[in-house]
């Protein structure tokens, strides 16, 4: 057997407990105004018919033929419907009736509606019909086709309401299906890219310092280690992005001459949050790139502040005419990667300011955490 997904047994409590209130009360009001129980006996055989039409168009009807398009069978099958469930409703009160009139509760009600004990002798009157069961032949067709569409429809417009709660479930979980694989998209893009630069700047160094290059290439290996140790994770600790981060900024000293001034500035305490990896990356790499120069004054601040309701992080560096780095290959992944991942990761909670200007570029990154 299937098993029940959750919302299938959601929506089965709930119609037991409607159901359960349903037939519930009317033994309380019988019970509160001494109805007697032939209110009981019509009133479940009322109730009987018209959950007979309720589930039958609920769980047949609809499904099969309105839900498939097929509209026209479905109209006419549910006027077939009301027409058959008549004659069985018919067949229902006549049986009731027959039960009323052969077990002698129909003296009973008479004492009820003319509140006198059952056995008390009172004149003749004329033959009472139970209540609830309708004597006039038109009155009982109204009453009975006006029960039994408002059911139709009932069941009809829960069927619709609860199939368009699934669609918009399913369209949310494709979108969230479609977010979660733009990101390893995006993210998966970051890696090559980075490594690329990166390795660059460390082959410029193995002509001119050997020792240096080792050491940079030992800083790699730990960041491709931060990267590639649980690579289908999409957090990782500030701790530990922080340390990529110095990483990366030492491997780059390596290269930068002393025109070059550099400030950074990490908190020493903090609270280690779970974020996205490689956020910052792009920013201090484009610093690094774009930033420095041997031949004139130059100099790059790179700081990052945080907190249990915010990270804001800063990277500014000064934009020389003239710059001596080795030249890396543009792709245009880096900012345009990290604006994209913003918008996913954190729609309407984050601000990404970029300002050139007076020769210096200024990056800004505040991300509001929930």
């Amino acid at each position: 057997m299937r098993k029940l997904t959750k919302d299938e047994t959601t929506r089965i409590i709930i119609h037991i407990l409607v159901w359960v209130v349903i037939l519930g009360l009317p033994i309380y009001s019988a019970r509160r105004f001494r109805m007697g129980s032939n209110f009981l006996l019509n009133y479940y055989t009322f109730m009987a018919i018209n959950a007979l039409v309720f589930y039958t168009n609920y769980v047949f009807l609809v499904p099969v033929l309105f839900f498939r398009k097929k509209r026209y069978r479905y109209y006419i099958a549910a006027l077939a419907l009301v027409f058959c469930f008549y004659f069985l409703s018919d067949f229902a009160n006549s049986q009731v009736n027959n039960y009323i009139s052969e077990t002698g509760n129909l003296e009973q009600l008479r004492a009820e509606q003319f509140n006198r004990p059952p056995g008390e002798r009172r004149l003749p009157s004329p033959p009472l019909r139970p209540r609830f069961v309708i004597a006039v032949p038109h009155a009982q067709l109204i009453a009975y086709t006006s029960s039994s569409l408002l059911m139709i429809f009932f069941s009809l417009g829960l069927r619709l309401l609860e199939r368009q709660s699934k669609i918009e479930k399913m369209h949310e979980e494709m979108e969230k299906a479609n977010l979660n694989t733009e990101l390893a998209f995006l993210k998966n893009q970051i890696s090559p890219h980075f490594f690329f630069n990166t390795l660059n700047n460390i082959y410029s160094l193995v002509d001119r310092n050997a020792e240096d290059s080792k050491k940079a290439i030992i800083k790699l290996s730990k960041m491709m280690r931060y990267i590639l140790n649980d690579p289908e994770r999409d957090k990782k600790q500030l701790s530990d992005e922080i340390e990529f981060m110095n990483n990366y900024i030492d491997i780059m000293k390596l290269r930068i001459g002393e025109k070059t001034k550099l400030t950074v500035d990490f908190p020493a305490e903090y609270k280690d949050i779970s974020i996205p990896p490689l956020l910052f990356i792009s920013l201090i790499e484009n610093a690094f790139k774009h930033g420095i120069s041997v031949q004139e004054e130059s100099n790059i601040n790179i700081s990052l502040t945080c907190d249990e309701r915010y990270i804001s992080f800063t990277c500014v560096n000064s934009l020389p005419e003239s710059t001596n780095s080795t030249p890396l290959v543009s792709t245009g992944i880096g900012l345009g990667n990290l604006s994209k991942r913003l918008k996913l990761l954190f729609p309407d909670r984050h601000e990404l300011k970029i300002n050139k200007a007076n020769d210096v570029f200024e990056a800004r990154l505040t991300i509001q955490l929930q």
